[in-house]
């Protein structure tokens, strides 16, 4: 129980931020498909209104199988506008009007000199901050919250509009997201590429007839005000908040809304909101091949432990192009495609205490057997082994492409494809081609702020140098946007940096607890 509830919540931090064919990330959460629209929960009260908070023991258990040791846990549903711009719209109660907000709140028997609320954000955007809480609250032991955190505060999680519990959006089917993860991910035919092109064509019409123009209301912006009527429903006069990856963004666009509402923020696996989505993409395909890197360079010196050394780059090369002929096929007749096998690696960039899987993975797969594959691809894509998913990456599209400002025509995206092939061999061509989703998303846009925070107190922002998901380099360049923001380095792997290591750990407790701002330029060691 251990070690699996450390894994589930180390995964569900290291979410990205935009990915593949499907922009987003995937995280280990709890969210079963369910039948219906937009329509969410029945609110538990009115907009601005006080938390109606019920017990609900029953969520760790379907997550974990039991609920952490002196945790109470309760949940309840906050209304939110559905359009906050809309006039009158904070004063729309009726629920025709309104999303779900759904919420749980993780209190320890052992609190103390209570402050207030933590709301905690996985990132994606689409994972789910109800899991996030209940993982979180488990304690260092297993990865999540000290207790010098969890004595003085509750650990409040959320889904934000669209996501699992929180009117959820529906749109892409299962066959389509197999299509999409296992799609060739560098078609160099003109046939491939226009194979892809009507998949994505396939994927925005659908998503448009079932929800039409109601697909600009997930946008972040949107996520980032009902923030702050969740922190007036929680009843916290300012808001105390931990955000992982998108989360970053989500509460850097609070801050610029909201600044005079902030206690204390801290962003960790930091994304830089002035990047449009090529620059983004581009920084992300650097981020993985200087990840995959490392993981090569480790493999050569730890033959033991990585069956597919000296050289993993060129195991993991000809395990693509082998599948462009013949892929390797599993129980039930599924084939190990390219695509299945990209998601694979990707997967197991996210944390260096993963890479001794993708290589056992990849040597299987070389003898016959794409078992470790499939494992470690459906666990990012929250595949059920009978080929359904969650909700995360339609809630993942649908909030990427409700952001972005435009995307390049398809003569601009195949020549990024030519061009990041060159430069980053493995992942820039997939990551270029993740571009054609939003070019074919038929809802008006909304675009999230960028600007300073002004009149918000020091914001903690952490990145992590051999980050793959939020390069490094995007930190400094959050920090410097908001105007108060304090960056706190970490010298190590994986994509986010807290709870992982002492230094990085009583830095941000003490921000979070005592408001106390690291020194300037603070680096952590990688252990």
């Amino acid at each position: 129980m251990t070690r699996t509830l450390a894994r589930r919540w180390r995964v569900l931090a290291g979410c990205v931020a935009a990915t593949l064919l499907l922009s987003g990330c995937t995280l280990p959460v709890f969210a079963p498909r369910t039948e219906g629209g937009a329509a969410g929960p029945a609110p538990s009260g009115p907009v601005g209104g006080t938390a109606d908070w019920r017990p609900c023991p029953e969520v760790p258990r379907e997550l974990v199988g039991r609920a952490a040791p002196d945790m109470r846990y309760d949940c309840a549903t906050v209304a939110v506008p559905r359009d906050w711009l809309a006039p009158g719209a904070t004063a729309s109660p009726n629920n025709r009007d309104t999303f779900g907000i759904a919420l749980i709140r993780a209190r320890s028997a052992k609190q103390r000199d209570r402050i207030g609320s933590l709301l905690v954000n996985p990132g994606g955007p689409g994972g789910s901050g109800v899991d996030t809480a209940v993982y979180l609250s488990f304690g260092s032991a297993f990865g999540g919250i000290p207790a010098d955190v969890t004595d003085r505060f509750d650990i409040v999680g959320f889904d934000p509009r669209g996501v699992a519990r929180s009117s959820p959006v529906e749109c892409v089917s299962d066959e389509n997201l197999d299509a999409s993860f296992g799609y060739d991910p560098d078609p160099d035919t003109q046939a491939g590429f226009d194979g892809l092109v009507a998949l994505n064509q396939r994927i925005g019409e659908a998503c448009a007839d079932r929800y039409g123009d109601e697909l600009r209301l997930f946008s972040t912006e949107q996520a980032a005000r009902d923030m702050d009527a969740i922190r007036a429903a929680v009843g916290d006069e300012k808001l105390t908040y931990l955000g992982y990856s998108y989360g970053t963004l989500l509460g850097a666009t609070y801050a610029q809304l909201f600044p005079r509402n902030v206690r204390a923020l801290v962003l960790d696996g930091a994304v830089d909101p002035k990047q449009d989505s090529v620059a983004d993409s581009e920084s992300q395909a650097k981020g993985f091949e200087l990840a995959f890197t490392n993981f090569t360079r480790w493999c050569a010196q730890n033959a033991a432990r990585c069956p597919i050394g000296p050289d993993a780059r060129a195991a993991v090369t000809e395990a693509l192009a082998k599948a462009d002929v013949s892929p390797v096929r599993g129980r039930g007749g599924r084939t190990a495609t390219g695509g299945w096998i990209l998601y694979a690696v990707i997967a197991s960039l996210y944390a260096e205490s993963d890479w001794e899987k993708l290589a056992k993975a990849i040597d299987q797969l070389r003898g016959g057997d794409p078992t470790g594959v499939f494992e470690r691809a459906d666990s990012y894509a929250e595949r059920e082994p009978d080929g359904t998913y969650s909700n995360l990456f339609d809630a993942n599209l649908t909030v990427n492409c409700a952001d972005d400002e435009g995307t390049p025509d398809l003569a601009g995206i195949r020549d990024l494809q030519s061009q990041w092939r060159t430069r980053y061999p493995l992942f820039g061509p997939p990551l270029a081609l993740g571009l054609l989703t939003c070019r074919y998303w038929p809802a008006q846009r909304d675009p999230y702020p960028t600007g300073p925070a002004t009149g918000a107190p020091p914001i903690l922002v952490v990145g992590t140098t051999g980050d793959p998901a939020t390069p490094y380099e995007q930190t400094p360049k959050l920090a410097e946007m908001l105007g108060v923001g304090t960056v706190l380095t970490w010298d190590g792997e994986g994509h986010t940096a807290y709870p992982q290591t002492r230094c990085i750990t009583e830095a941000v407790d003490a921000y979070l607890v005592d408001l106390t701002v690291p020194p300037a330029g603070l680096r952590c060691p990688a252990r």
